[in-house]
């Protein structure tokens, strides 16, 4: 499964798989795809380094990339965390204290951190995350909301580090190209997470056309190895993939009870939703999710007064795993999930269903298998 780009990075499946834990980034490059560690929940660089001391003792000297969030527009330049939190209407502190009473969610212990905060999405954060990764040989940055700034990108490019970014859309993909940006992620309406509106099979080859000769990384709804001969047919370089890695043995969810969750979902069991942090985000339809999406509520704040508002009650929830309103991002490909497997045997069923699906095509086309 080798693609020109695949070449350039060194590794020998064009699989770049992202994910919050460092466990299951290791893996995947060991396993000869190439892992990229999101570093949103890094609120202090002495985590990040920790865990790129981790990486870099487990990834047998195989490349690797970090994902950041720096959002395009700076939506909260020079206000403080506080001064953004002093921005939430009592209304909405009132709906998020009334739904989770409705659910007897317990207080977090006297002490006890509100763990994820929304303090990740803001861009001094993420440039003090970068301060950490550059002193480390990552070869990929990423980043999830757009083009990053071009000091971002002149710096990354200082280093010899190519740098990426999702687009839904051709129109952000050119804009991404017209920022310097070296890699092109099209994500389609299916992903997890953040995600636009244009499923992947039309996306993909619209991304390619509007950047070449850029690669492209085709994204959303892949989860099996047909899938990603069908990315590469489109015309991407190879495949992004995220949800997927949620139910391995590697990935670090704390929860038994989110992971049987997944592990029974459908593909339709999935929603995009603002509730987790004001951009429209696909993710475990809840009873949370329902909450927020009932005309007869306040409805979502914008991001990012969003996260800030229900930090608390996410960290709440998950730690408790109060069921009915326990979720978390993931895409439509949370269907075909339902098995927990390592790392290594994810990627050796993608390689072998992209072997079937390459044979499946030759013999239409009337040659032999090379």
């Amino acid at each position: 499964m080798k693609t020109e780009l695949s070449r350039t990075l060194g590794i020998e499946h064009a699989i770049f798989g992202f994910t919050p834990f460092p466990a299951v980034a290791a893996a995947l490059t060991r396993a000869g795809g190439f892992g990229v560690l999101g570093a949103v929940r890094y609120t202090a660089p002495d985590d990040l380094a920790r865990d790129l001391d981790w990486m870099q003792e487990h990834t047998d000297g195989l490349p690797y990339g970090l994902d950041v969030v720096m959002p395009a527009k700076k939506a909260v330049e020079g206000v403080t965390e506080a001064e953004i939190e002093a921005m939430i209407p009592e209304g909405h502190r009132a709906f998020v204290r009334a739904t989770l009473a409705k659910h007897g969610v317990p207080e977090l212990a006297e002490g006890e951190a509100s763990g994820w905060r929304i303090t990740g999405w803001m861009e001094q954060v993420a440039r003090s995350q970068l301060d950490v990764a550059f002193d480390y040989p990552i070869r990929l940055l990423a980043n999830a909301l757009g083009s990053p700034p071009p000091d971002v990108v002149a710096r990354a490019h200082d280093r010899g580090v190519l740098v990426a970014a999702l687009a839904g859309s051709a129109r952000h993909a050119r804009h991404h190209a017209d920022a310097g940006i070296d890699i092109v992620v099209a994500q389609g309406y299916e992903a997890g997470g953040h995600t636009g509106e244009i499923a992947s099979m039309v996306l993909t080859p619209e991304v390619v056309d509007a950047v070449s000769p850029l690669p492209v990384l085709a994204a959303g709804g892949i989860g099996s190895g047909e899938q990603i001969a069908a990315g590469l047919a489109l015309g991407a370089q190879g495949v992004w993939l995220g949800s997927i890695w949620l139910t391995t043995t590697e990935a670090e969810l704390h929860s038994r009870a989110l992971t049987a969750k997944l592990l029974a979902a459908g593909s339709g069991d999935t929603v995009r939703s603002r509730a987790l942090t004001g951009k429209p985000a696909r993710q475990l339809r809840t009873e949370w999710t329902d909450a927020w999406d009932d005309p007869a509520g306040p409805g979502p704040l914008p991001m990012p007064l969003q996260g800030l508002l229900v930090a608390e009650a996410v960290s709440r929830i998950q730690r408790y795993e109060v069921e009915p309103l326990l979720g978390t991002p993931v895409g439509q490909i949370v269907g075909r999930m339902n098995s927990e497997r390592s790392v290594k045997e994810v990627v050796d069923d993608l390689t072998r269903g992209f072997e079937k699906a390459v044979d499946r095509i030759n013999r239409i086309a009337g040659r032999s298998a090379q």
